[in-house]
């Protein structure tokens, strides 16, 4: 059994269809990726299972569980967490409550003072400027700290949504490597990148998306080089 189905799922946008009949799944210990050009319905596939946009088609099952109905926080306290596109770190509050904030469905303190101190050894640039405004930061630190957010929660599933926009090639071989190191131990990850050649060399399979729908998908490392790839990937 898939950790994560989707079965024919719609998401429409008033009286558009941003995604139609897509079908996928993500096995437990799996990074898979969506790809496809802008406007494609990867963002809004994730925000679906995340439960921020209502589907109006659709299964999307969860361990098993039907959670198509479900409320974003049930989303969250079952193990889904995603990293949003551009971050979304809250600009105002220090490194430290951005964390705090990634654990707000659990109640076991020492537990997330733990986990704390974990995301503070993973991402030692966070530790040392943990009452630092979050606004502050550097991009690439922002997009660490949205991901250590969402580690927060323990997920069982961790989406993420764009990491590397707009940030330097350096930085983005650090979020990869980051990427990389999570599922070596164990997470298993959805990922929307714009890099469609980084994200396949990252994960195990690979969905193409156009228009909203599924055109073809397969093992990443087969696809990496694939035509089909570059003519979905630049909409043409």
């Amino acid at each position: 059994m898939a950790l994560l189905e989707i079965e024919n799922l719609g998401v429409n946008y008033g009286a558009i269809q941003a995604v139609r009949g897509l079908s996928l799944e993500v096995q437990e210990g799996e990074v898979v990726t969506l790809i496809g050009a802008n406007g494609a319905g990867k963002t809004t596939t994730l925000r679906a299972v995340s439960r921020m946009v209502r589907p109006v088609a659709g299964i999307i099952r969860f361990g098993g569980r039907d959670i198509t109905r479900i409320p974003p926080d049930e989303a969250v306290k079952i193990g889904i967490a995603q990293s949003p596109e551009g971050r979304q770190v809250l600009a105002r509050q220090s490194i430290q409550d951005n964390l705090e904030l990634g654990a707000y469905v659990r109640s076991d303190r020492a537990g997330i003072q733990a986990d704390l101190q974990r995301m503070y050894d993973r991402f030692p640039r966070l530790g040392e400027r943990r009452t630092q405004l979050a606004g502050t930061l550097s991009g690439g630190e922002q997009q660490m700290l949205a991901i250590a957010r969402a580690l927060m929660s323990r997920p069982k599933l961790l989406l993420l949504d764009e990491p590397s926009l707009g940030l330097a090639p350096l930085i983005v071989r650090e979020i990869f490597t980051i990427i990389r190191e999570l599922n070596e131990q164990g997470m298993t990850i959805l990922l929307v990148e714009q890099n469609a050649k980084l994200a396949m060399n990252a994960s195990h399979r690979t969905y193409v998306l156009e228009a909203g729908q599924l055109t073809f998908s397969g093992v990443s490392s087969e696809l990496v080089n694939d035509e089909r790839v570059l003519h979905a990937y630049l909409g043409g």
